[in-house]
C-alpha cells in the first residue's frame, strides 16, 4: 500500500460522509418542511418553488420539491419494481469493484462519490417511495431536470472516472509510440 494512501482514504471518507449527511439532511428537510412544487405556483417565480436567484446571466435557480419515482429524469418512473433491483445490482457491483476490483488509488474517490450518491438515492426510495429532488435550474429558458446532492455526487464521480480513463489512455498511447514529455535542450 502506497505511503500516504491511508491519509487520503481518511480524507475521502470524511468528505464522503459530509456529502452523504448533507444530502440526507436536505432531503429530510425538504420532505418534512417543504411543500411540493404545486403549492408554490401562486408565487411569481417561473416553475413555482422558492426563488434563490433570478436572471443571473440568464440563469434562474429555485428550490422545488419533486418526488421522483424513476431514475435519472424520471426514466422508468412507472416501473419501480423493475428499477429497484437494477439500482441495487448496479450499487452492489460498484461496491464489489470498489473493494475487490480496482487497484488504482486514483479511482477510489470517484467510486466513493458514486457509491454515496447511489446509496442515498436508494434510501430515499425505501423511506419515501421516491427520490426527493430539490434543485431546479432554468438555463437560458430551458428548464433543466430537478436534481439533488446525491445526483451531483454521482455525476462528478462518473466525470472523474471518464477524465482519468481518457488521460490514462492518452498516456499509454504516448508511451507506446515513444513520445516523451522530457524537455528538449533546443
Amino acid at each position: 500500500m502506497r505511503k500516504g494512501y491511508r491519509k487520503e482514504i481518511k480524507w475521502f471518507l470524511i468528505i464522503g460522509f459530509f456529502l452523504f449527511s448533507l444530502d440526507r439532511f436536505s432531503k429530510i428537510w425538504a420532505y418534512h418542511f417543504f411543500a411540493p412544487s404545486q403549492a408554490w405556483e401562486n408565487f411569481s417565480f417561473p416553475y413555482g418553488g422558492i426563488k434563490v436567484f433570478q436572471n443571473f446571466l440568464g440563469i434562474d435557480f429555485c428550490l422545488n420539491k419533486v418526488m421522483n419515482p424513476g431514475g435519472a429524469w424520471g426514466l422508468l418512473g412507472s416501473y419501480p419494481l423493475i428499477l429497484m433491483p437494477i439500482r441495487l445490482l448496479i450499487l452492489f457491483g460498484i461496491i464489489f469493484y470498489f473493494f475487490f476490483g480496482h487497484r488504482e488509488s486514483k479511482k477510489t474517490f470517484p467510486l466513493l462519490l458514486i457509491i454515496i450518491g447511489a446509496l442515498s438515492n436508494i434510501l430515499d426510495y425505501f423511506f419515501y417511495g421516491a427520490v426527493i429532488d430539490l434543485f431546479h435550474f432554468i438555463l437560458w429558458g430551458y428548464s433543466f431536470p430537478v436534481f439533488n446532492i446525491a445526483d451531483i455526487s454521482i455525476f462528478f464521480g462518473i466525470m472523474q472516472l471518464m477524465i482519468k480513463s481518457l488521460m490514462q489512455k492518452k498516456s499509454q498511447k504516448e508511451t507506446k509510440h515513444g513520445i516523451s514529455h522530457q524537455s528538449s535542450p533546443y
